[in-house]
């Protein structure tokens, strides 16, 4: 099979700062609860921007054993996480709240069905490893084995294991990889993306990602971005940076951040709009995800964890 190269680029690391930027803010319940339609429009186009991306970075190029090699160290702590977090979801009165947690239970969240933000990284194992087998093992040409593959990830939807929608956003990304084509050829920035945006968002039956206008949000999101790009610089550029290429730190250990910062909204019941909230909550959040990072780096936990001496990535 013939290797496709494809170059880091910092306009991925921004888009991804953005999108799990993003993510955290609607992942506070109360920030989000005092913004619905808002959460509605973020919720359409984040996670497949970050599917998209995933899907365009995964290299199934390489030999079978660093591949399955990479795919563990996704495995490892999403499984520690999502463990963390089912426990939790039996103990705590949040949402998502298990009442009797078995062991039946406990398998089939951690394996089949995950809890709070963790499915991405179970799209993200599933989907990857399909893409491999298909790319490594089915001699097709293009457009068969891209079929294949979208059948794969329809019966992983039919098995209720992926979400079908997620899971062909993934596909787009890799689709542009194989094609030979840069990112940034496919998605071009462009400012008149910005008001086409406005546009669609006012239209609610545009706000799912399944929809076509919800798959022309997702691109023309990205488009916009893109376009603003070249104006962001200095520290504001390489704080951005920095957050997108810790993506996974702040992924995984977000969420612990953002259950506790529920105790300050008594505080700050004062701003209505849950702005000041929101701030407070995200700069919690990211600090201390990158704390919780720096914490492992240091203590020689890494490794364990991820499978590499240091997580964090300046």
């Amino acid at each position: 099979m013939t290797e496709t190269k494809v170059a880091r680029l910092d306009e991925l690391d921004y888009l991804k700062s953005i999108m799990i930027l993003l993510m955290v803010s609607f992942h506070l319940v109360y920030f989000s609860e005092s913004h619905p339609y808002a959460k509605q429009v973020v919720y359409t186009f984040h996670m497949p921007v970050l599917l998209i991306i995933s899907g365009y970075l995964m290299n199934v190029e390489k030999p079978l054993g660093q591949f399955m090699k990479k795919m563990w160290w996704f495995f490892v702590p999403y499984a520690v996480m999502e463990s963390g977090y089912v426990v939790m979801a039996s103990l705590l009165p949040i949402r998502e709240h298990i009442s009797q947690l078995t062991p039946q239970v406990f398998f089939d969240k951690l394996l089949l069905h995950p809890l709070g933000p963790y499915w991405y990284l179970q799209t993200l194992i599933l989907c990857g490893m399909g893409e491999f087998f298909v790319f490594r093992y089915v001699r097709l040409k293009p457009l068969p084995r891209y079929i294949l593959i979208g059948l794969l990830y329809s019966l992983y939807a039919y098995l209720g294991i992926v979400s079908l929608s997620m899971a062909f956003y993934f596909l787009a990304g890799v689709i542009m990889r194989h094609s030979g084509l840069s990112f940034l050829r496919v998605v071009q920035p462009s400012w008149l993306a910005l008001p086409t945006v406005a546009l669609l968002m006012t239209f609610e039956r545009n706000l799912n990602p399944i929809t076509t206008g919800g798959a022309m949000m997702v691109y023309l999101v990205m488009s916009s971005l893109l376009a603003a790009y070249p104006w962001i610089r200095g520290k504001a550029l390489r704080g951005l940076l920095s957050i997108g290429r810790n993506t996974l730190v702040i992924f995984l250990f977000s969420p612990i951040f953002t259950m506790l910062c529920k105790s300050l909204v008594p505080f700050l019941t004062f701003d209505s709009s849950g702005i000041l909230f929101l701030m407070l909550s995200l700069g919690i959040s990211l600090s201390g995800s990158f704390a919780v990072g720096w914490l492992m780096d240091v203590l020689r936990l890494s490794p364990l964890l991820f499978g590499k001496r240091t997580v964090l990535s300046m």
